[in-house]
């Protein structure tokens, strides 16, 4: 770096000090390593990690930035599966600086708790404790609101989750930053709430929560679904959902960190109560695609949830997800996100020790939790020895009796080999956290055995809604490359994670290469719910939603391409 340059550098760093004091400026690489390394894929050198305590720094510090011609990346909690919370390894023409807006978590209810304004940093499973007390719930409500994934995250990333009848995380009402053609940073109030027009005034009333009813546009009508419901029971022959699809692509819904959002404005839904969860169990894919197409045709309420798991995935989570199964269990979503963060903390501190190595601290939470006895019911533990193909499906008090009827019938058909439990509540909760348990098990395993193995190789794939033969099945040239494969997913809605560990010595490049072109051959889009990142290409008419949020190429240079040399997104 020339002179120049160094003391530029450091002008710029004084003046965002200024703003928000030195403690939130983070400079040095132990000290941004959290934000800058992926939760699994992707890391990068950075100028500085800004941490704004409000609204007004976080406007403040992203002027200086854009005058300091910076490239910026918005983070909440830095989830993302795909590298694009972070950095990447392209070729960037500018410094990298993340503004992390985790320190803004406020959550303001309207409209009598239908719908609610989460701001920047504000977690799911925090919506999901506010809305508790009114009888109402998030659009998402398990997997990754667990480890503290934030609400504008899953609307950026048209994230959907496990929920059959709400479809992907979007929303038309929105406040956020944008750098014009003219290089000028403009605030656009999209929340359908009067503010002001002064941008200063503006985000602070709107972290105050300073307005009135009558500032506020009515809520949308009320309902247990969204119009998604409908359109995941047709059979036809394109996927339910997925990253690309133009129909969720709407300023910050789809974003994928392009703009700089500042809160948005969200539905929420009536909660579910003494919900009824059917453990269903066969060792024929077949059998399930049959299961799953009477439900969505028949004339009844969708489930709530349908979660699928194979047998691998079920003993890696066993044996592997064990933490974060007794973490959810008994100490809850604050908790667990505490334990990950400390995990991750003391991985980053013995890495820099002799002796020791990156996943020093996995090895002692896998010996420690390895102690404790089995955390399973038993008729679950009968099922895994049973059936190789297993599915959670959970459904409102009022579809109780007839689902149960249904299940009866359709398993007494001839030639059907499968069965069901009708679940405990403890059965219940102990098979959606040994689902939940499935997406961090498996990197358990390749952390603790990474001298062994290759690397992983994942997807996050949307199938077609009318693929019979769902689950894959490997040629032989692609099998006999992986050490081992775990299949879990939102099964009524074809979205599937499939995540791989190859052999030692495999060029998982191209490995993934030949595995990407046996999925898109059938007609499935990838990635459906985890973006594109830094891991996949974007197809052109999502580069040019891009490039229509962000002109200058100011916001989160390099997602949505895999190139090195290429910095625009």
């Amino acid at each position: 770096m020339h002179k120049n340059e160094i003391q530029g550098s450091k002008a710029t760093l004084n003046a965002l000090v200024d703003i928000l004091g030195k403690a939130n400026v983070l400079t040095s690489a132990r000290a941004t390593a959290p934000y800058a390394r992926g939760n699994r894929f992707g890391s990068g050198q950075v100028l500085a990690v800004l941490r704004p305590g409000s609204l007004v720094d976080m406007w403040r510090a992203l002027q200086v930035c854009v005058d300091k011609d910076l490239i910026v990346i918005p983070q909440a909690s830095n989830t993302g599966l795909t590298g694009g919370s972070g950095p990447g390894e392209q070729d960037y023409d500018r410094e990298v600086v993340i503004i992390s807006t985790m320190r803004i978590n406020q959550i303001h209810l309207i409209n009598d708790a239908r719908e609610a304004v989460c701001l920047a940093g504000s977690k799911l499973y925090e919506l999901e404790e506010v809305l508790a007390p009114h009888g109402r719930e998030p659009h998402s409500v398990i997997g990754s609101t667990s480890v503290g994934a934030s609400v504008i995250g899953g609307i950026a990333n048209n994230s959907g989750g496990s929920q059959v009848r709400k479809g992907p995380a979007y929303t038309e009402h929105a406040i956020f930053a944008r750098v014009n053609e003219d290089k000028k940073v403009e605030l656009v109030n999209h929340l359908g709430i009067t503010l002001g027009d002064d941008p200063a005034q503006v985000l602070d009333r709107l972290e105050r929560g300073d307005w009135t009813d009558a500032d506020v546009t009515p809520p949308p009508a009320d309902s247990l679904e969204t119009e998604y419901a409908d359109h995941v029971r047709e059979i036809a022959d394109s996927p339910a959902r997925f990253n690309a699809d133009p129909k969720f692509l709407y300023e910050a819904s789809g974003s994928a960190g392009k703009i700089m959002v500042f809160a948005v404005r969200t539905t929420t839904f009536p909660k579910d109560f003494n919900t009824t969860t059917f453990y269903i169990g066969t060792n024929d894919p077949g059998e399930l695609e049959d299961l799953r197409r009477e439900v969505l045709g028949a004339d009844r309420q969708l489930p709530i949830s349908g979660e699928y798991l194979d047998r691998t995935t079920f003993d890696l989570a066993e044996k592997y997800g064990k933490d974060t199964f007794v973490g959810m269990k008994y100490a809850g979503s604050r908790q667990l996100q505490k334990m990950f963060a400390l995990k991750t903390w003391a991985n980053g501190v013995f890495a820099k020790l002799p002796f020791f190595g990156q996943t020093f601290a996995d090895t002692i939470a896998q010996k420690a939790f390895g102690i404790l006895p089995q955390q399973l019911p038993k008729r679950l533990l009968n099922y895994r020895d049973r059936f190789e193909h297993h599915l959670i499906m959970e459904v409102g008090v009022a579809q109780k009796k007839e689902n149960e009827e249904f299940l009866k019938a359709f398993f007494a058909e001839p030639g059907r080999g499968g069965g069901f439990l009708v679940c405990s509540e403890e059965e219940a909760k102990s098979a959606m956290l040994q689902r939940f348990g499935a997406a961090s098990a498996i990197g358990r395993y390749f952390n603790l055995n990474r001298e062994k193995v290759g690397g992983m190789v994942t997807f996050d794939v949307a199938i077609r809604r009318d693929d019979q033969d769902w689950l894959e099945v490997l040629p032989p040239e692609i099998a006999n490359q992986l050490e081992v494969s775990a299949y879990y997913g939102h099964f009524f809605c074809h979205v599937m994670h499939q995540n791989h560990v190859a052999k030692k010595g495999v060029d998982t490049v191209e490995l993934k290469n030949q595995m990407t072109k046996l999925l898109t051959d059938r007609g499935a889009a990838i990635p459906a719910e985890h973006n594109y990142g830094r891991l996949y290409d974007a197809p052109p008419a999502l580069e040019e939603h891009y490039k229509q949020l962000d002109p200058r190429n100011v916001f989160n240079a390099g997602v949505g391409n895999t190139s090195p040399r290429r910095n625009w997104g």
